[in-house]
């Protein structure tokens, strides 16, 4: 099944914009290659509201946020996973409206004894939440109720919250309708992810509404096409071993030669992530653990 991206996308920045029945996104000004337009923030309720993902630490978005909540009440504020791009300004606008915020946990590699990720937008490590979220922790407001999904992968506290009533489910960076997930270690872990993908298709949300770009309605066979592109991804690395490949540089300038150039550094991530899924499935084998600059081969 192919993927259809949807780059057809408005940020409308510093204005909230309707996206369903009891919610509006307002996109924070931080565009680039690894946030498209920028960072959705997501505004639930009418008289007291909830706030998913509120982005990163910039005045401009602050601002806009204050204005579009008015004189509402604030009461808890929602963090899908702690990169640089979705939650350092979670304590800024709690100070400045009472609310609570909610999160899995602070930053954490997926896998104890790695270090932090060299990519611009990870590693909030100053985050820390008020409340901590398990699967299927409920938070409450007037006229709105949300569920915790958990979806690591992207990163380790990666969390998705579906909003009762509404068939819609906030999918953070998890699944994106502009784009695939980076799923980069130390951050990520394709078993994970791949794993949290399941959970999603298993799912019946109608809608979801991601961490960047724009909705995606019927979610079913976009996840599908999801879960076909990562193992064709697979098969394509398993395929360069087989022809001789060794290293993730000579993977990554075959597989990804039609990729922009500026992801090539993220692309070496996520085929480190395969390849590391790879080794704990006894279908490559390398002679330390799984690195960037390590020597793979073929089972």
């Amino acid at each position: 099944m192919s993927l259809n991206f949807d780059r057809d996308f408005e940020p409308a920045y510093g204005e909230p914009i309707r996206v369903s029945a009891r919610v509006s996104r307002l996109t924070a000004r931080n565009p680039s290659p690894f946030t498209f337009h920028g960072t959705n923030t997501y505004l639930i309720g009418e008289t007291e509201l909830a706030i998913v993902d509120p982005g990163p630490d910039d005045d401009r978005h602050l601002a806009a946020l204050l204005r579009a909540i008015g004189d509402r009440k604030v009461s808890h504020i929602l963090v899908s996973h702690t990169h640089r791009d979705h939650s350092p300004l979670a304590r800024r606008l709690a100070v400045a409206t009472g609310a609570t915020v909610c999160a899995e946990g602070p930053h954490r590699p997926a896998r104890p004894g790695q270090g932090l990720s060299p990519l611009d937008t990870a590693a909030d490590t100053d985050f820390a939440p008020d409340v901590f979220l398990a699967e299927g922790s409920r938070i409450e407001g007037v006229g709105w109720a949300l569920q915790t999904v958990l979806t690591p992968g992207h990163a380790a506290n990666h969390a998705a919250f579906a909003l009762e009533g509404e068939g819609v489910l906030f999918s953070g960076d998890h699944v994106m309708g502009w784009s695939t997930s980076i799923v980069a270690p130390p951050d990520g872990s394709m078993r994970d992810y791949m794993q949290s993908l399941e959970r999603l298709i298993d799912r019946d949300d109608k809608l979801l509404l991601p961490g960047h770009g724009g909705p995606v309605p019927s979610p079913q066979p976009y996840l599908h096409g999801l879960r076909d592109h990562r193992l064709a991804r697979e098969r394509s690395i398993i395929d360069r071993l087989a022809r001789g490949d060794r290293s993730i540089d000579e993977i990554v300038a075959a597989v990804y030669r039609d990729t922009d150039p500026r992801m090539h550094g993220a692309a070496a991530l996520s085929v480190l992530a395969h390849l590391e899924d790879l080794v704990e499935r006894d279908l490559v084998e390398t002679d330390s653990v799984p690195s960037i600059g390590g020597i793979f081969r073929p089972v």
